[in-house]
């Protein structure tokens, strides 16, 4: 708990145990996707799933600041993992290669208790909104267009 200790005076023992047992899931591990892993992991949530089809190019490396040179051509969800487990290994990270579909997206979502959405595709944001309503799971999603951005809770 040592490392948590100057949250423990604002949260408490308690509630950083709460925090420990969450589960998480981010679809989508870009800029916005891999800021959110690396606060979770900086928070002491216990297990984050990552899911993300694509892989790193040059022009993602000005923006997400977790990817480094060395990262191209990684998958993007494989590369957040290993950054987030360099930040806190107590994180269960599991690293998903997979587009979220009508097909999969229960299967990838069921086993979390919150879901973070950080794509760029609309199909994709409406696909996680009713999976997550059946699932009756928090549903998080961020947004970044240029100089504006939007960040809305679904319960």
């Amino acid at each position: 708990m040592e490392r948590y200790s100057r949250q423990l005076l604002v949260l408490g023992v308690e509630l950083q145990e709460k925090i420990r047992k969450i589960r998480a899931a981010i679809v989508g591990c870009g800029a916005l996707g891999t800021g959110i892993a690396e606060l979770l992991a900086r928070l002491g949530v216990g297990y984050l799933k990552l899911i993300d089809a694509d892989y790193i190019e040059l022009n993602n490396l000005h923006r997400t600041h977790l990817f480094e040179e060395d990262d191209l051509y990684k998958p993007k969800a494989v590369s957040c993992a290993e950054k987030i487990k360099k930040i806190n290994s107590e994180v269960k990270v599991e690293p998903i290669i997979d587009i979220v579909t009508h097909d999969n997206v229960i299967k990838l979502l069921e086993d979390v208790d919150y879901v973070f959405d950080a794509t760029d595709n609309i199909l994709t944001r409406l696909i996680i909104n009713d999976a997550c309503v059946k699932l009756r799971k928090p549903f998080i999603y961020g947004g970044v267009s240029g100089l504006y951005g939007s960040v809305k809770l679904i319960l």
